[in-house]
């Protein structure tokens, strides 16, 4: 059957179909990042860049193709986290401007489109890298125009095709375009991410999907055949037991998983030997237990009403908003403000002491979304504001967040690693115009180098190195420079490498994992070698990186 149209309603149960085969695989993507450091969180970004829109998208009613629009760019705007979360955004919102204005969708304004998309997510990169989700959007973009200027093709279906196959031979490709890729034997994660996502849009035009419900553990949102569903708390109990098991059962978890997934939502059921762990969303609570007993008594049981907690958290946030909004307005106004992501109670007192205003919580394996950085620029009250991400996958987001405000001057120092950020701060010059300052602290964070120590979350072979998985690694700008079975071993091997006949001072920030007498150690023996250094030990709390180093 030909499709020559397509309208705002199949866009909504595309848009979600996409979204949800997204979430379903958003482990799988994360597990194709190469680098073997615990940061692995493209298809967790992603996907919480696509179920911020797809919140918004799943609760229209019958939209008009720019409604549609508005709640796809803005929610995966806000929402967008990490590199690839804000590229994923700025490719729908690319999509979403060219075919504003219409009520159905033909080849010729998809196709527009799909190139629009492309040139969109290209232009907010600084850098655009090749083998990379830029590579695959841009294949769909190609083949859409080489189909236009035929003009042969008006099977909107069979075009989507088309251009998708093109995007999947590009995704394949892009070891041939990253050497790094090839070496591991995968192909780019955002550039899965994307295809995961066109996959699934496609399987609802094709009517081989009819699921469009999207769930937030508690809350579901369904949009049906034709009407989208409203908002609510579709299971209203949250209940969780463990499950002692009083003789062996080789199936109960699947058997049980399968029982509570009919009557609820946000099933976890964990056998470990002789204990079942179970957590599930469900109107009856009673059947769930009952079910249960039947395998053993039970232990540890909870059940919260999670339609009394929702309406007591309404209130506590209506009550918190008109606090932060007072808050804001008692804050003693100021010419320049300044924002820093941090992770850790001791860099964050750092950042405090040096005049950050406001502290967002952050960094490796938790990037803080589009929305965070907009939720901080209110807080302070300034008339320009620079915002120090401190890490490189926060960088673009950072940058969403200025497009976004209209009101206040936002300067996006960007900063790569919490190092950088700490030295941009402490060469701000009170009176320099902030257009001079942002050269000043640019130019200043570039002169120090900066490292890192964290552990090898796989096995693998990268710059040389065999490296297995719990190994310590010492890494300056994402190159190993060291890989030991010791923490201390790995730092000294990094710090070894940084060193020149211009340094003098070497920073060590230690982590959670790390005791003060440990980094003691460590700065003894580093003097011990070098007698002319100077070695400064700073707790920083951090979770994740062993410890963070600067030289000077």
């Amino acid at each position: 059957m030909s499709i020559n149209k397509i309208d705002a309603g199949m866009i909504q149960k595309m848009f979600l179909a996409g979204a949800k085969a997204l979430e379903a695989k958003k482990e799988y993507i994360n597990e194709l990042n190469v680098f073997p450091v615990p940061d692995g969180d493209t298809g967790t970004n992603m996907t919480m860049t696509i179920m911020s829109a797809a919140k918004e998208v799943s609760l229209l009613e019958n939209p008009t193709i720019d409604e549609l629009g508005k709640a796809i760019s803005s929610g995966s705007l806000r929402g967008a986290r990490g590199n690839s979360g804000v590229i994923l955004s700025q490719i729908f919102r690319g999509f979403v401007k060219s075919i504003k204005g219409n009520s159905e969708l033909d080849v010729t304004i998809l196709g527009n489109a799909v190139c629009h998309a492309a040139e969109t997510a290209y232009k907010a990169v600084m850098k655009p890298k090749e083998g990379t989700i830029l590579t695959v959007a841009n294949a769909g973009a190609q083949r859409a125009k080489e189909l236009l200027i035929e003009g042969e093709m008006t099977d909107l279906a069979e075009f989507c095709d088309a251009v998708a196959h093109s995007m999947e031979e590009a995704l394949l490709q892009t070891p041939e375009l990253l050497p790094v890729l090839k070496q591991a034997g995968v192909v780019d994660s955002g550039g899965e991410g994307l295809m995961t996502f066109i996959r699934g849009a496609l399987d609802a035009l094709h009517g081989r999907t009819a699921d469009f419900t999207i769930t937030v553990c508690g809350t579901s949102t369904v949009v049906k055949a034709s009407t989208a569903g409203e908002a609510d708390i579709k299971f209203g109990y949250c209940t969780e037991y463990i499950i002692m098991l009083e003789r062996n059962h080789n199936a109960v978890e699947a058997q049980l998983k399968e029982y509570l997934q009919k009557i609820g939502d946000c099933v976890v059921v964990v056998a470990d030997d002789d204990i079942v762990k179970v957590h599930v969303h469900t109107n009856d609570p009673g059947l769930a237990i009952q079910k249960a007993l039947t395998y053993g008594s039970l232990t540890s049981m909870k059940i919260d009403n999670m339609r009394e907690e929702h309406n007591e958290k309404v209130i506590r946030d209506a009550g918190k908003a008109e606090q932060e909004k007072k808050t804001q307005t008692q804050m003693p106004h100021k010419e320049v403000g300044f924002i820093a992501v941090s992770s850790g109670d001791g860099l964050s007192e750092v950042f405090r002491d040096l005049g950050v205003d406001y502290l967002i919580e952050g960094g490796q394996t938790m990037n803080p979304s589009t929305e965070d950085m907009l939720d901080a620029i209110k807080h302070v009250n300034a008339d320009a504001i620079f915002i120090l991400p401190n890490n490189g996958n926060i960088i673009l987001a950072a940058n969403q967040a200025k497009e976004l405000t209209e009101d206040k001057e936002i300067i996006v120092i960007p900063s790569k690693n919490i190092p950088q950020g700490i030295a941009a701060m402490i060469n701000y010059v009170n009176g320099k115009s902030t257009e001079e300052n942002r050269e000043i602290m640019e130019e200043e964070m570039q002169l120090i180098k900066s490292g890192q120590v964290t552990y090898a979350v796989r096995d693998t072979n990268m710059d040389g190195k065999e490296i297995k998985q719990g190994n310590f690694m010492g890494l300056t700008d994402k190159t190993i420079v060291s890989v030991e079975e010791s923490v201390e071993k790995a730092a000294r091997e990094l710090i070894e490498s940084m060193l020149d006949e211009n340094s003098e001072l070497i920073s060590l920030y230690y982590g959670a994992d790390i005791t003060e007498e440990e980094a003691e150690s460590l700065a003894d023996d580093i003097l011990r070698d070098h007698e002319e250094m100077d070695v400064e030990v700073q707790y920083g709390g951090q979770p994740i990186y062993s410890y963070f180093v600067s030289v000077e």
